[in-house]
């Protein structure tokens, strides 16, 4: 007796063909993620972030103990610099009377502080609680 001549099966025809789809779908889809990523303006989050991260540095200095003028002046000096973005940072914001205002206040603060910079750490805490609550004030606000 002899077996019959099966045909050669066509799974795996299928199956390199549904491993082509998925990566030219992966393909396609981080392509598209790319072009619509490219298609946004990263100014705003990127102020926000480096403005967070001077912030963060000033905090950092208080809790390291470095807390005189030249450790501090030059956060601040930043801070208030980039504070001078804000308004083309969120151009659909820059007429709210709210966000005008949050926005003076935050450099009104910076003002103040680099007028009379903190020269301890009792002094900076103050400062950065300030910063904190400006910059609270306006994100529950706007966020």
């Amino acid at each position: 007796m002899t077996d019959p001549v099966r045909p050669p099966s066509k799974a795996s025809r299928y199956l390199f063909v549904l491993i082509a789809g998925l990566l030219i779908g992966v393909v396609t889809t981080v392509m598209g993620m790319r072009a619509l990523q490219a298609r946004q303006d990263h100014f705003p989050s990127s102020l926000m972030t480096v403005m967070a991260k001077q912030a963060q540095l000033l905090s950092d200095s208080q809790k390291q103990n470095r807390c005189t003028i030249n450790d501090t002046t030059p956060r601040l000096q930043t801070l208030r610099s980039l504070s001078n973005d804000l308004e083309a940072a969120f151009p659909s914001l820059r007429d709210d009377q709210r966000f005008q205002l949050h926005a003076s206040r935050f450099r009104a603060t910076l003002n103040d502080a680099l007028a009379n910079p903190p020269a301890d750490c009792a002094a900076l805490a103050v400062v950065a609680q300030k910063i904190g609550t400006d910059c609270k004030a306006c994100h529950q606000d706007f966020k």
